[in-house]
C-alpha cells in the first residue's frame, strides 16, 4: 500500500505543478508583452524557430563536451547565470505592476539572487521545485508571445522526434538528466515519493540507478516537459485569444502526461515530449474545430 501511495502521489504533485506553471503563465503574457519582453521581434518570421532549435542543440553539445571533457563545476555556473536571468526577466515586469521603477527591478534582483544563493547552498527538492516553477513561467510566456501559433505547432513536432530520437537512439538526454541531478540543478522537477526525503543528500544520478536496476527515491521530469508543450497554451492566449482552447491544449497535455506515466511505470526512462506535444496539438486541433469550426489564431 505504502510503496502503491509512493507512486501514485508524485503524479498528482505533477499534475498540479502543470496547472500551477500554465495558470500562471496565461497571467503573465500580457505584462510581458506590455514590457516587450520577447525572444524575438517578429512572432511570425518562420526563422525563429531554426534559431530556437540552433540554441537548443547548441547548448546541449556544449553541456555534454564540458560533464565529459572538462569540470562540471563551469556547467553549474552558466546554468545558474541562466537561472538568475531568466528568473530577474520574469520578476522585473510583473514587480513593476506592483511598485514601479526602480523598486521593480531592485526586488527582481533580489529573488534572483536569493534563489542562485538557495541552489548553491541549499539545493534541497523544493527549493529547485521552487525555481524550475518560476523558470517555467518565465519561458512560457515569452516564447508564448514571441512565436505564432503555426511556428509553435511545428517546434512542438519537431521537439518531439528529436526527444524521441535522444532518449531511445542516442540516449545523451538521459546522459544530460543524469549530469544535471548529480549537479543538483533545477533543469528538472523533483517530486519525492516518501518522505523524509532528501534531494540534497543523493550521491549518484539516475544513470547509475538505470544500470544497477535500482528503485529510485523520487520522481524526475524535466523542466522542459513542462515548458515546450506550455508554450501552446501561452501562443493560443496571445494570438488566438480564446481562453477555452487554451484549456484544452493543457487538458490535452495532462492526458498525455497520464500516458506517460503508464510508460514510465514500466521502470524504463521514457521521452515525454513525443506524448505531451501531440496531447497540446490535438487538444488545440480538436477543441479549435469543434467550438469554432477551423483552426484559431493559425495565421501565417
Amino acid at each position: 500500500m505504502k510503496k502503491r501511495v509512493g507512486e501514485v502521489l508524485p503524479v498528482v504533485a505533477m499534475t498540479l505543478i502543470f496547472i500551477v506553471v500554465y495558470f500562471f503563465a496565461i497571467l503573465t503574457v500580457e505584462p510581458f508583452e506590455n514590457a516587450g519582453v520577447q525572444a524575438f521581434e517578429n512572432p511570425g518570421d518562420p526563422t525563429n524557430i531554426v534559431y530556437f532549435l540552433a540554441i537548443l542543440l547548441g547548448l546541449t553539445i556544449v553541456i555534454l563536451l564540458i560533464a565529459r571533457f572538462w569540470n562540471k563545476k563551469v556547467i553549474h555556473l552558466f546554468i545558474l547565470a541562466a537561472v538568475a536571468l531568466t528568473i530577474f526577466s520574469m520578476a522585473d515586469p510583473l514587480f513593476f505592476l506592483i511598485v514601479g521603477e526602480p523598486f521593480a527591478s531592485a526586488l527582481a534582483l533580489i529573488l534572483a539572487f536569493v534563489m542562485v544563493i538557495l541552489l548553491v547552498y541549499y539545493p534541497e527538492w523544493y527549493v529547485v521545485d521552487t525555481c524550475g516553477v518560476l523558470i517555467s513561467v518565465g519561458a512560457i510566456a515569452i516564447f508564448g508571445i514571441s512565436l505564432t501559433i503555426p511556428l509553435v505547432v511545428s517546434l512542438l513536432v519537431v521537439l518531439a522526434v528529436y526527444d524521441a530520437l535522444s532518449v531511445y537512439k542516442t540516449k545523451h538526454m538521459i546522459d544530460l538528466a543524469d549530469t544535471v541531478v548529480d549537479l543538483k540543478l533545477p533543469v528538472l522537477f523533483v517530486i519525492p515519493k516518501t518522505l523524509p526525503y532528501s534531494f540534497r543528500e543523493q550521491v549518484g544520478g539516475i544513470k547509475k540507478k538505470l544500470e544497477k536496476n535500482e528503485e529510485r527515491d523520487a520522481f524526475f521530469m524535466g523542466v522542459g516537459d513542462v515548458v515546450l508543450p506550455g508554450i501552446l497554451v501561452a501562443s493560443c492566449y496571445r494570438f488566438a485569444g480564446k481562453p477555452l482552447v487554451c484549456l484544452s491544449i493543457v487538458a490535452g497535455i495532462l492526458v498525455g502526461f497520464f500516458f506517460l506515466m503508464i510508460l514510465v511505470a514500466k521502470g524504463k526512462p521514457q521521452p515525454g515530449l513525443p506524448l505531451l506535444n501531440t496531447g497540446a496539438i490535438l487538444g488545440y486541433i480538436l477543441s479549435s474545430l469543434f467550438l469554432y469550426g477551423g483552426l484559431v489564431g493559425f495565421t501565417f
